[in-house]
């Protein structure tokens, strides 16, 4: 008899939440936020961090559970534990490789929480953020040596084929699929959209013409997310007569990189016209960005899609984008566009923030390229996509355990 796909009612999810501000604190927030609208749904159950900054966001139509903390040795049995006494039809885990720890042993013992999960029979779907393959261990702070940082690149290589025990990997990029199915031989990793966070309304494009013209740096900084050369890449353009500039640097340190932040900010001490804003609430951020006049980004190498980018692109917002070869890509597939410097080069970095500032017409071109590329997909189809995908892990289940008849 053939079986139904079968839809989960009650789901969980394991992942950074916020007032937490772990890495992809933001994307779970939405994620779960479109979840609890979903009628299908009759529970959701957020199995968040334990963090210093209080208890997880209240959300309509969900329950958080405190089950993991950044760096703990105890998080897969914790989560395990949490997990079965939910009783949950399915889970979904939203990581990266550094979401349950930036220390080797605690980071990679999160890692297989998919696979326990999944092999202890209940239907798990993982989406997962970046990919080991496409990580630079020293620039990202994982490794302290080249040697070092070819031993943690093949320890991320046996954690993949761990992960990919999961029913299935989703991942927004297509290359990353691909080297997935290639490397891996994996047949369950999957393309999914990213999903835009909200339905806004469509922005106004272009440079703000009240208050100053603000460059905007958002995310968390000190590894391979520096902000030294746009501080004197806005240096400079302050010496060539740009005299209205406010540069913006929202966001804290990253949790390899503490106290980062605060030496930025002391070495600009003398700047005026720099912002250090702190950690953003979420109903901040939209003010935070309608502001920018142009987004930079000034990183030195990458880990993946980037969310922020994301945002910006939501908010109608240009970007200042590095000319690193897998991220151009990787955003230029995405739909996104940016005008391009040469990483860790003030010079390049201060032409490119120039040739968006002085050309209205370019920054509103690429604020509604950007914007199409963020809000094509809804979020709310993306956690239709997944409670598909999890409902045929269900049916998959059943159909083992009965026998024909």
């Amino acid at each position: 008899m053939k079986q139904e796909t079968q839809i989960p009612r009650r789901i969980g999810v394991i992942t950074a939440f916020p007032p937490g501000r772990n890495s992809l604190n933001e994307f779970g927030f939405h994620l779960v936020t479109h979840m609890a609208q979903n009628d299908q749904l009759d529970r959701v159950v957020v199995f968040a961090d334990e963090t210093d900054q209080g208890p997880p966001l209240e959300i309509d139509g969900t329950e958080a559970v405190v089950s993991w903390k950044f760096n703990a040795l105890t998080n897969p049995v914790r989560l395990f534990r949490e997990v079965r006494k939910a009783k949950v039809d399915a889970v979904l885990v939203n990581l990266q490789f550094a979401t349950f720890g930036d220390t080797k042993v605690a980071g990679g013992l999160g890692l297989l929480v998919p696979a326990m999960l999944a092999r202890s029979g209940i239907p798990t779907g993982v989406i997962l953020h970046n990919l080991v393959d496409n990580v630079d261990m020293e620039d990202a702070g994982f490794a302290s040596s080249k040697v070092m940082a070819k031993l943690m690149n093949a320890a991320g290589q046996a954690l993949t084929k761990v992960l990919l025990q999961a029913d299935y990997v989703a991942l927004t990029i297509p290359r990353y699929v691909e080297l997935l199915q290639d490397r891996y031989q994996a047949t369950n990793a999957l393309l999914t959209p990213h999903g835009s966070f909200e339905e806004i309304a469509e922005p106004s494009f272009g440079i703000p013409t009240d208050g100053p013209r603000r460059i905007l740096a958002f995310g968390k900084f000190g590894t391979y997310k520096t902000v030294d050369v746009l501080v004197s890449a806005h240096r400079e353009l302050m010496q060539r007569g740009y005299a209205d500039l406010e540069l913006v640097i929202a966001g804290t340190d990253s949790p390899n990189s503490p106290g980062y932040l605060e030496k930025v900010q002391a070495d600009c001490a003398d700047l005026d016209n720099v912002v250090f804003t702190g950690y953003v609430d979420e109903e901040d951020v939209a003010g935070l960005f309608e502001s920018a006049a142009v987004t930079a980004f000034p990183y030195t190498s990458t880990t993946g899609s980037s969310g922020v980018l994301h945002q910006a692109g939501s908010y109608g917002r240009a970007a200042v984008l590095p000319a690193i070869g897998d991220f151009v890509e990787v955003i230029e597939e995405e739909g996104f566009v940016g005008t391009y410097f040469e990483p860790e080069d003030t010079i390049s970095l201060a032409d490119a923030l120039a040739k968006l500032l002085d050309d209205q017409s370019l920054t509103i071109e690429q604020g509604k390229r950007n914007y199409l590329a963020a809000t094509g997909i809804p979020m709310s189809e993306v956690i239709d996509w997944h409670l598909l995908h999890l409902g045929a892990a269900i049916s998959s289940r059943i159909r083992t355990t009965i026998p024909p008849s």
